[in-house]
């Protein structure tokens, strides 16, 4: 059964295909795109937690929520993407109930005071982001392969299995790729 290729839209996701295993930015990631526009693309990588919390970057927050590399853009910086625009002014809305920033000063007040779950929002280092026809030649190169997002709630996914439970969907040979060790050398 040949399978449908989608093109990149806000809400979509980008899963890295097994040929770029050796790219350490994108290898065996899911990006979550929040832009796609004939100008740039921009998404966060969802499945790379890094060792921070929110309060070990952020010192006056007293919310542990894990921190998550978005991407190798401005690392320096942090975004975060979320489904509670009724609590933060100025959300912007990705698609299907997702949005991205608001304002951040609301947000420290909900997370001290506890109204915020972590199945509500993810924080990110940085963010993956393309040029005018950068990410088109990629995927023309097989680098990554465009999915819906089916997730009910894409803050409360698997980050262990989320790569793999992708190429698995998709079958054939990437479910030989989806059952391969990290490292390939160790196989």
């Amino acid at each position: 059964m040949p399978v449908s290729i989608l093109k990149p839209e806000k809400g979509r996701l980008l899963i890295a295909e097994p040929s770029i295993l050796n790219d350490s930015s994108f290898k065996r990631t899911i990006v979550l795109l929040t832009e796609h526009t004939q100008k740039s693309s921009v998404g966060f990588i969802m499945n790379r937690p890094l060792q921070y919390s929110l309060n070990d970057l952020v010192p006056d927050i007293n919310c542990d929520f894990t921190v998550y590399q978005g991407g190798p853009v401005e690392q320096d910086n942090l975004y975060f993407i979320h489904k509670i625009p009724e609590l933060l002014p100025n959300s912007i809305e990705v698609n299907d109930g997702i949005y991205w920033g608001g304002n951040f000063e609301c947000l420290k007040e909900h997370l001290n005071n506890n109204t915020v779950k972590p199945s509500d929002i993810r924080f990110f280092l940085g963010y993956s982001g393309w040029d005018t026809n950068q990410l088109d030649d990629e995927l023309k190169t097989n680098s990554w392969f465009v999915s819906q997002n089916v997730y009910p709630n894409i803050f409360a996914i698997n980050n262990e299995t989320l790569w793999k439970n992708q190429l698995l969907k998709r079958g054939g040979e990437y479910r030989i790729w989806a059952n391969a060790p990290s490292d390939v050398q160790m196989n």
